[in-house]
């Protein structure tokens, strides 16, 4: 087994209040793995966490045996961890395209700066097109992202996600707001792109957890209730009294 991402006892209090507590957990190099939990499990406070958009109280983030724990998002972002938002977080009067072309200049190191040349502005654009197809939005090419229905857009998002060229992906709810059509079709695009990467999601649709995890770990109360695959923590007596406790808030 190879550990792409781990933490060890990871905690985060809020002025008395614990939210993640001595949580340890490693996700597999090459493996979806998914983070699931009732309402106020602590799974978003995790993430953040891990993707460094808050500090643990105390703990030890490592990426493939390095420690992060007191990196800034931007530099573990050059390591190939990216991570996609629960809302998309796309440039809305820009094209397709162009979303994606943003995400390939900020790889180089380049800025988006309309007044340069047309030359300079779309030597990326082939690149760009390579990624819109890989998310299966050649047909919207042309079409402003505000344009796009929803589960477009978080295509789109992962298109600019992909085009940073991560390693690993961490993604937010990545099915939140969407209809039965969309869930199956970025179900179908994750499973895609995770064939040579690393993805670590949270995600309420249970249904899409089982289909797609390979691991499953389950918080409660900000500690670890639960893991393994699906099989085994749907039939946890814990797990079950978890949902039902929560009520499905």
């Amino acid at each position: 087994m190879t550990v792409a991402l781990e933490a060890k006892g990871l905690t985060k209090e809020f002025k008395g209040f614990v939210a993640v507590k001595d949580v340890d957990l490693k996700v597999e190099k090459g493996t979806i793995h998914a983070l699931i939990g009732p309402n106020g499990a602590g799974k978003t406070t995790f993430f953040n966490l891990l993707t460094k958009f808050l500090q643990p109280t105390r703990g030890t983030i490592l990426y493939e045996g390095r420690d992060i724990t007191r990196m800034a998002p931007a530099e573990i972002a050059r390591l190939g961890i990216v991570r996609s938002f629960q809302i998309s977080a796309v440039f809305p009067d820009l094209s397709v395209l162009q979303n994606v072309r943003v995400a390939l200049q900020r790889k180089r190191g380049e800025s988006f700066d309309f007044w340069r040349s047309e030359k300079s502005l779309t030597r990326f654009d082939d690149e760009a097109r390579r990624y819109v197809d890989e998310v299966g939005l050649s047909e919207f090419v042309g079409h402003r992202a505000a344009e796009l229905p929803y589960g477009r857009k978080r295509a789109l998002e992962i298109a600019a996600t992909l085009a940073l060229e991560p390693e690993m992906l961490l993604l937010d709810e990545p099915m939140a707001g969407m209809g039965q059509e969309d869930v199956e079709r970025i179900s179908a695009l994750i499973r895609r792109v995770a064939s040579n990467r690393t993805i670590l999601m949270v995600e309420h649709n249970l249904s899409v957890v089982a289909n797609l995890s390979d691991r499953i770990t389950v918080l409660a109360r900000g500690e670890i209730l639960a893991e393994g695959d699906y099989a085994t923590v749907s039939k946890s007596p814990e797990v079950i009294d978890a949902y039902i406790g929560a009520g499905n808030e």
